[in-house]
């Protein structure tokens, strides 16, 4: 052998890939029970009917935005890293934190599919606080979810929102920068410096004319996305089970009509807003209950941020994305606070 490193063929272990039990055992879970609320035999199964139900609910309302997700970070696979960055800005200044927070205002996503661009955002090199402004000024800022919005507690009171919303993403942006450049959080591993004489448009033209677009490709990149949806699919999931179990002993309409204006009421919606997996969709009804029947907007604005902030799904993602327990839980320590105060002073002043 020319190298001791060499094993011969007679002596190689077949490569063992592990089964992720997480993914295919929640995958089949959720398909029994969407399967059970389309039977027949419903009906005599008891609490059972509460479960399957939720996840029939919850698969009917996320699958669109885990499907866009998908395809979305497909396409992002083959786009370079550094027109991403020519995008977000280079670096870790508060431009390029201005225009994530912008791009997740824009972005018609919700809070599952979100979860997938940011992660490729992170892995193509963004910053920190970029990928949490991004993330947190996202999920439900989408034109289609303010629409929504609009209609159910109006204009002024969404317009509020979205503002303050994107006023926390800007200043926890800054926190996450300010905190990896004292060295409290770690770097992102696949940042880089973009070239000073890089120019996006003419760069784009000369990549698009010479990038065939054939069933090749097609198939490549759709492949791609599944792949590396495997993620945040297997916590969504997981997500849609527990929320359906958390369902068979929450009463959300007890919640939805009692949490009034007071700091019992707001700390009982924040215990709601992180054990309830709820999409920016299903968030929205439940937030304008809160604000029309509870007369409480700070318990409104903080169910839909609180959300964003202590969703496990969301957690559990920036973890498996950054390979840092630290950086996902200095999620909700950084945002918490701001969700918190915002919430109390529109508790006590209204429109």
């Amino acid at each position: 052998m020319s190298s001791c490193c060499n094993t011969p063929e007679s002596e190689q272990k077949p490569t063992r890939v592990s089964l992720d039990y997480l993914l295919w055992g929640s995958l089949l879970a959720t398909i029994i029970f969407y399967g059970l609320h389309l039977s027949e035999q419903l009906n005599p199964l008891g609490k059972l009917a509460v479960l399957s139900s939720s996840v029939f609910e919850l698969v009917n309302i996320v699958w669109w935005g885990i499907l866009l997700g998908i395809v979305i970070l497909a396409a992002m696979a083959k786009v370079p890293r550094e027109f991403v960055m020519s995008l977000l800005a280079t670096g870790s200044g508060f431009k390029g934190i201005m225009r994530a927070t912008i791009g997740g205002v824009l972005l018609d996503l919700c809070s599952h599919g979100i979860l997938m661009v940011g992660a490729k955002l992170y892995e193509r090199g963004a910053s920190l606080g970029q990928v949490m402004a991004f993330l947190i000024a996202s999920p439900w800022n989408s034109f289609t979810l303010t629409v929504i919005l609009v209609a159910l507690i109006g204009l002024p009171w969404t317009i509020v929102f979205i503002i303050t919303s994107m006023l926390i993403a800007l200043i926890s942006g800054v926190i996450f920068d300010a905190l990896v450049g004292r060295k409290v959080l770690p770097e992102n591993p696949y940042s880089f410096d973009l070239p000073e004489d890089f120019q996006f448009w003419p760069q784009a033209k000369q990549r698009l004319a010479e990038t065939q677009f054939d069933k090749v490709m097609i198939l490549s990149m759709l492949k791609t996305g599944l792949v590396e949806s495997r993620i945040v699919v297997r916590w969504i999931l997981f997500g849609i089970l527990i929320a359906g179990l958390i369902r068979l002993v929450l009463d959300v309409d007890a919640f939805q009509q009692y949490f009034g204006p007071t700091l019992l009421g707001l700390g009982l919606t924040m215990v709601a807003a992180t054990i309830i997996e709820v999409c920016s969709e299903g968030s929205a009804p439940v937030a304008a209950d809160l604000m029309t029947r509870g007369q409480a907007p700070g318990n409104s604005f903080a169910f839909l941020m609180g959300g964003v902030s202590t969703d496990y799904t969301e957690i559990m993602v920036l973890k498996e994305s950054t390979q840092s327990w630290k950086i996902a839980l200095f999620l909700p320590l950084v945002t918490l606070p701001q969700i918190l105060l915002i919430a109390y002073l529109f508790n006590h002043y209204s429109i």
